[in-house]
């Protein structure tokens, strides 16, 4: 006789066979079957968050850190749609998430007849905010449903996918698949460029004497083959979502300073830009008014990346890795820079960097001095503020291409949560969680999540007492009328003792360093409160896109 077991034990042993070492959530009626057979098998750590917010986020920040799966793990209705704006921000990370929810019995699901946490089309919701979502309508069909979602997660372009698996379905008894005892999830190849495409795209590139590339996080994984290109004489410039593809230490990268007015000074000199996995996205391309090189190549493993920002005088489909090693092998002997083009590139570095530090006052010095006591090889991770925004997302340097976390479709409250994913997807490097105390209170419960963990992290809290982006935002738009954004928070320093993390309290610059460097040494949580008001106005960043001409160019 075969032998038997529950749809819930099959999901649980799936995400352990699947690779999924870590899986984040709230426990409830409609996924306890499920949360009951991973704590019976203890072979997968479940973090059980204090809201589906919190734990959508870590699931995102985990995948981010890892480059493996993030597991989600929600129950149906109003609990599903608190993780919408976590599986919103995945999908713009490209982070793959897969997400599993409950949903009522099948009897019952999309006729409206009022059962607990109903809710009108919940598969069009999730559908709305991952890159799939799919409904297990048949215990047996629960392997090829799981299987297929695990790896349309992985598949480039990356994000999270949703699976609904009704109630009665995970307490179904089935035969034991066989294919579970040698399962491996199978994910397709990379996107293998035509060599011809290739061949034209060498050859355009080849009579170059000031090239530069621009590599996204979709060449998160082309380091080696960046630097190749380095060694050839590119110059280098990312976007602020592929910071560390190339050390930012390297001497012929620019980091994320892509859009500062020198670079873009610089861009009317670049003869070729080649754009490698990336969307060239608004957010910092000042709404596509970016004055980018004339002559620009595109790779992207995506065929609908092709014109969808800015357009390009040749588009080649392909993984980034791929397509870049491709390049460097048909350029070398071939590519001649300008002479002096290196040298310049470093001067421009430089210039850069200090430009940009003296826009920032009283706070010029922070990065440097987080820098100093945090190691090379540390996670930076960052909510949406005033010192995320400016120096935390350019100045502060990055080395490796999974080393900086931060909520790319800037929204704020994400900072915590996606600081315990990272600690717990990090494998023993330290964490350091910059976040504003707007955000920081927004998902102030997973304060406990932290403690309760016990994760190695280091909150770094940069309490202005409000919303310090909306405030400049308002200044600039509405004659500095701060209705809304001011708050009467709780004390960090008592909100941390309740919660069992050691506190200290920063007011001056000099003070920073060495109070991150003690909570560096902490076991677990702990908790360095900046108080910007001893330390000094943030100086005004904010500077409003230009209006778009009516050819909507």
């Amino acid at each position: 006789m075969s032998e038997s077991m529950k749809v819930g034990d099959l999901v649980a042993e799936f995400l352990h066979r699947g690779g999924v070492g870590a899986a984040f959530g709230v426990i409830s009626i409609h996924n306890m079957p499920m949360l009951d057979s991973i704590g019976r098998g203890n072979a997968i750590r479940f973090v059980p968050a204090r809201g589906e917010a919190g734990a959508g986020s870590m699931a995102d920040a985990y995948a981010r850190v890892t480059g493996g799966l993030g597991a989600l793990i929600t129950s149906t209705g109003p609990g599903a749609a608190n993780a919408a704006g976590a599986l919103v921000e995945a999908r713009f990370a490209g982070s793959p998430v897969l997400h599993l929810t409950g949903q009522s019995p099948r009897a019952h699901v999309d006729r409206g007849r009022g059962t607990v946490h109903d809710a009108p089309d919940q598969l069009a919701m999730l559908g709305a905010v991952s890159k799939a979502a799919y409904r297990v309508r048949a215990p047996e069909a629960a392997l090829g449903v799981l299987t297929r979602a695990a790896a349309e997660a992985l598949t480039p372009p990356t994000g999270p996918v949703s699976v609904e698996i009704p109630i009665d379905v995970q307490r179904a008894t089935i035969a034991r698949p066989g294919e579970l005892d040698s399962f491996t999830l199978t994910v397709p190849p990379p996107v293998k460029p035509d060599a011809a495409m290739l061949d034209a795209l060498a050859d355009r590139v080849a009579g170059a004497r000031r090239p530069l590339l621009w590599l996204g996080s979709g060449a998160r994984h082309a380091g080696a083959e960046a630097e190749r290109l380095a060694a050839l004489g590119f110059g280098v410039v990312t976007s602020l979502a592929g910071r560390g593809v190339l050390a930012e230490d390297h001497p012929m990268t620019l980091g994320g300073f892509n859009n500062t007015p020198l670079v873009e000074k610089f861009y009317e000199s670049v003869d070729l830009m080649v754009v490698a996995g990336s969307r060239l996205r608004g957010h910092e391309t000042r709404e596509l008014h970016l004055e980018l090189p004339a002559r620009r190549c595109q790779i992207d493993i995506d065929p609908a990346a092709n014109g969808r920002t800015y357009d390009c005088d040749f588009f080649l489909c392909g993984d980034s890795a791929l397509a870049l090693a491709g390049l460097a092998e048909r350029l070398a002997g071939r590519l001649h820079p300008e002479p002096g083009f290196a040298g310049e590139i470093a001067d421009l570095k430089a210039a850069t960097v200090a430009a940009y530090r003296e826009t920032l006052g009283a706070y010029d010095s922070f990065a440097e001095r987080l820098r100093k006591v945090m190691p090379r090889d540390a996670l930076w991770v960052r909510d949406i503020t005033l010192n995320h925004t400016t120096w935390g997302n350019r100045l502060f340097p990055v080395y490796g291409p999974r080393d900086s976390v931060y909520a790319i479709g800037a929204a704020i409250g994400m900072g915590m949560p996606h600081g315990i994913g990272a600690a717990i997807g990090a494998g023993g490097r330290k964490v350091v969680a910059m976040c504003g105390d707007g955000g920081f209170f927004l998902n102030f419960s997973e304060l406990w999540t932290a403690a309760q963990e016990n994760v190695d992290l280091v909150l770094l809290v940069m309490n202005d007492g409000g919303y310090g982006v909306i405030k400049q935002i308002q200044d600039v738009f509405h004659d500095g009328r701060h209705y809304y954004a001011d708050f009467r928070n709780p004390d960090l320093e008592a909100s941390a003792a309740m919660a069992g993390i050691p506190h200290t309290r920063v007011s001056s610059a000099a003070e920073l360093d060495p109070a991150v460097a003690a909570a560096l040494e902490v076991p677990g949580p702990a908790l360095v409160e900046v108080d910007m008001a001893a330390i000094g106005p943030f100086p005004t960043y904010f500077v409003p896109a230009p209006e778009r001409p009516a050819d909507g160019r």
